[in-house]
């Protein structure tokens, strides 16, 4: 199963919180639906600036217990390695997550369609 180690920061990128999940998506929700969870109202974290998709659990850990005990610089630089404008990346994950939905079926015409013998 694929984990994701993200960074959150608020608005003013006074706070850099490094996560580690399972549904990336659900998380930026739970953040949005729980602002004052882990800070205060003015240092609410709602900008995702940095992901990393990785395959096992286990190599997930591992990244997520480096990427914990980096210092604020160390995780700017990594952030602006990607991100220079330190942009919100759930709007090109929404986007994204809409263009995997499938869009519905119609029905076949064929299948309404009467067959005609000559």
């Amino acid at each position: 199963m694929k984990r994701f180690v993200y960074i959150i920061t608020d608005r003013n990128r006074k706070n850099l919180h490094v996560g580690l999940c399972s549904d990336l998506m659900k998380t930026i929700q739970f953040y949005s639906e729980m602002p004052t969870l882990f800070f205060d109202n003015a240092q609410q974290l709602n900008r995702l600036v940095y992901f990393e998709e990785i395959n096992t659990e286990e190599q997930a850990m591992e990244r997520f217990k480096v990427v914990s005990t980096f210092t604020r610089p160390q995780k700017e630089k990594m952030i602006r390695s990607v991100n220079a404008d330190w942009i919100d990346l759930t709007i090109g994950l929404k986007y994204e997550q809409g263009l995997r939905v499938r869009p519905q079926l119609r029905p076949s015409l064929n299948a309404n369609r009467k067959v005609m013998a000559f």
